[in-house]
């Protein structure tokens, strides 16, 4: 199975992308995250991403605040699919984060997430993987259907 790797621009962002290590984790998804800043650190960045595939990996989530410029110089240094996981940071709230993930040039696509939607990631991540990994899929509809399961039992709790 293809592996996930995980990328955050500081430390910091842990708090956040644990979130989707967790759900991948739960899913049986191999995968790995790294500090990997592309404005601090670009050249571990391009070099990181550039043998991702040959590595094992199959897509890759980019997490990072403010610019959020990481989800951005990844893409451009491969053809793997990249998510990026706007973080909540700053006077803006995520916005800005939000704003420079989802404003890519045409011919870099980059899937976004919602604002510090880490688990969502995970799970587009799982769901790509799937297209080729019948298990992963069943193991995906099996959560899904768990999670339909919880809530129709709390909507049965409401009621004598």
């Amino acid at each position: 199975m293809k592996r996930v790797a995980i990328l955050m621009g500081s430390h910091n962002d842990l708090g956040v992308m644990q979130a989707a290590a967790d759900v991948l984790t739960e899913l049986g998804v191999p995968n790995e995250v790294h500090v990997k800043s592309a404005h601090r650190t670009p050249e571990a960045v391009s070099r990181f991403v550039g043998g991702a595939a040959d590595a094992g990996y199959g897509v890759i989530i980019a997490a990072a605040g403010l610019a959020a410029h990481l989800a951005g110089a990844v893409a451009a240094n491969t053809s793997l699919p990249v998510i990026a996981v706007p973080i909540a940071a700053g006077t803006l709230g995520g916005l800005d984060a939000l704003l420079s993930s989802v404003q890519m040039p045409p011919g870099v696509p980059v899937a976004t997430v919602a604002i510090n939607g880490a688990q969502n990631a995970g799970l587009l991540a799982a769901q790509i993987l799937a297209l080729s990994d019948l298990a992963l899929g069943e193991r995906l509809r099996a959560r899904r259907q768990a999670a339909a399961d919880q809530l129709i039992a709390a909507d049965a709790a409401l009621r004598p």
